[in-house]
């Protein structure tokens, strides 16, 4: 089988490093490198484990997008840091800790010669089902602790799967369109877009999406399940002559405009205008720029994590015969 591309939610994975790593562990300087420490050797493990040719960490250049705001006016409304005086555009609420600590994840990716993917007015997970969507060569690997991105999972033109972290790097879970259909209850065949179409029912209180009121998970895989997708449960719901119960159908025909918001605020873009930080994705066996990295790792007090990277990294270069 040919080697895996990897493509990791960035913000997911600092975020997780920077809660579930004990903020004792400093730098030089006294600051704060916890989330610094976990993001990398988690790159280190997932490169040792999955042995990608390529790899890509995808960044939210546009972490609330206003097109998605216009739809929905609550999406991520909870996340907003207290608005400035002078009308600036919404900030999220982010630790001061940590924010150091990504121009430091950044720099260090930067000189192993890991490659970074943005697009302007998009989310990582914008990015991330672009260029999973755009794959036609190699597997696709999406690394995150977001449930959403489990809309990505399919069998074809390749096939794609998520390495949920949710329960951390430990008890992560790799999951295909089987397992995403098996877990929650969806048709096997569109399991990813049936995950999509669930959310929109179920609603994300985390990302400020209320859900159609009444409408929890297990009736929405239900629905999804006996009609086989989000235009048929509403189809359905249209026809009078239809078995679908009569307390479903009023909230469905009741909460019709926010369904037909929150569709394209849930499914994630496949075709954002997504630029990479270096001319190619692909993963070599050796630090670009190595004596900038060994002076950010000193820098920074993190030798030991830098050193798991480089011989992750190292490792993909072994004689395979």
């Amino acid at each position: 089988m040919s080697a895996p591309v990897l493509l990791l939610d960035g913000a997911s994975m600092w975020f997780r490093s920077f809660y579930g790593v004990p903020a004792s562990i400093t730098g030089p300087d006294g600051r704060p490198v916890n989330a610094v420490r976990g993001f990398l050797d988690t790159v280190a493990t997932v490169i040792t484990r999955f042995e990608p040719g390529r790899l890509a960490v995808c960044l939210d250049l546009d972490w609330r997008p206003q097109w998605r705001v216009d739809l929905i006016p609550s999406y991520k409304a909870q996340r907003v840091a207290a608005a400035e005086p002078d009308g600036s555009p919404d900030v999220e609420d982010v630790p001061d800790d940590l924010t150091p600590q990504v121009e430091v994840i950044l720099d260090i990716l930067d000189a192993a010669g890991i490659a970074t993917a943005g697009a302007p007015g998009y989310e990582a997970d914008d990015v991330l089902g672009t260029l999973a969507a755009a794959e036609r060569s190699n597997p696709v690997i999406v690394l995150s602790g977001d449930r959403d991105l489990l809309q990505v999972v399919t069998d074809g033109p390749v096939p794609v799967s998520v390495f949920y972290l949710g329960a951390g790097l430990a008890k992560a879970t790799l999951f295909g369109p089987a397992e995403v259909a098996q877990k929650y209850g969806l048709p096997v065949q569109r399991a990813g877009a049936a995950y999509a179409e669930m959310a929109v029912l179920r609603g994300d209180p985390s990302d400020g999406l209320p859900g159609v009121p009444g409408i929890g998970e297990k009736t929405a895989s239900a629905l999804l399940l006996q009609y086989g997708s989000l235009p048929q449960v509403l189809a359905a719901a249209d026809d009078p002559g239809s078995a679908m119960a009569k307390g479903v159908r009023a909230k469905l025909h009741a909460a019709a405009d926010y369904i037909a918001a929150a569709e394209p605020v849930v499914r994630v873009v496949t075709a954002a205008p997504v630029t990479l930080s270096k001319p190619t994705d692909r993963l070599y066996p050796a630090a670009a720029q190595p004596d900038r990295l060994v002076d950010l790792a000193a820098r920074s007090g993190v030798e030991s994590s830098v050193a798991r990277l480089t011989t992750a990294l190292d490792y993909l270069g072994r004689p395979t015969s």
